[in-house]
């Protein structure tokens, strides 16, 4: 998303020069990346921004800064993306999120999501969204439910970024039609942000 959004607590915005460091600091947190190949450096998260802000100027969407709008203060990332590798379900564009640990437990992921969701289908026309992740990954899981997704255990796939019998290899993957997002639109309480 090339512009701002926002929700009841949030603004998912392009990364700007001041989100780097506490980017930087998320990405270097062992439990935020437990279900990931390893911790991240400055370096290597400066060039994730860089390639999200990249690929934001190509296709008009990609993951945000998240920020609180009470404080202003960057909590994490989340957003539409390209799936940037090829796979049984490629080519496709997921819905992701990361988010620093004092911002967990709140519904905020789900938040997030579900605004970058909204877009994905009412401003950008996609037709389906994907989610995947290792399937240890119980609270990502919870997440991708919550936004209506379902589990298509005919999808699981091997990561091919990741080295062959590497732990967190294996990875799940959730699916979310357009018209079934539409649906939810409908049932009370479920509002698009």
């Amino acid at each position: 998303m090339s512009q701002r959004i926002a929700t009841a607590r949030l603004i998912l915005r392009p990364f700007e020069e001041r989100d780097r460091a506490p980017f930087a600091a998320m990405n270097a947190d062992a439990e935020v990346m437990r279900h990931f190949p390893a911790r991240l450096s400055r370096a290597e998260s400066d060039q994730i921004i860089d390639k999200v802000e990249a690929q934001r100027a190509k296709a008009g969407f990609s993951f945000c800064a998240v920020e609180e709008r009470e404080t202003g203060r960057f909590v994490g990332m989340a957003g539409i993306s390209r799936v940037g590798f090829q796979a049984h379900f490629t080519p496709a564009v997921e819905v992701g999120w990361r988010f620093a640990r004092d911002a967990w437990g709140r519904g905020l992921a789900t938040e997030a999501a579900r605004a970058a969701v909204d877009a994905g289908f009412r401003t950008f026309g996609l037709q389906e969204i994907v989610a995947f992740t290792v399937p240890a990954n119980v609270r990502s899981r919870a997440v991708m439910e919550r936004l209506g997704m379902r589990y298509d255990p005919a999808g699981d796939f091997d990561h091919p970024m990741l080295p062959r019998r590497h732990p967190i290899r294996p990875h799940v993957l959730y699916r979310l039609a357009r018209a079934d997002w539409a649906a939810t639109l409908d049932r009370p309480g479920t509002a698009a942000p």
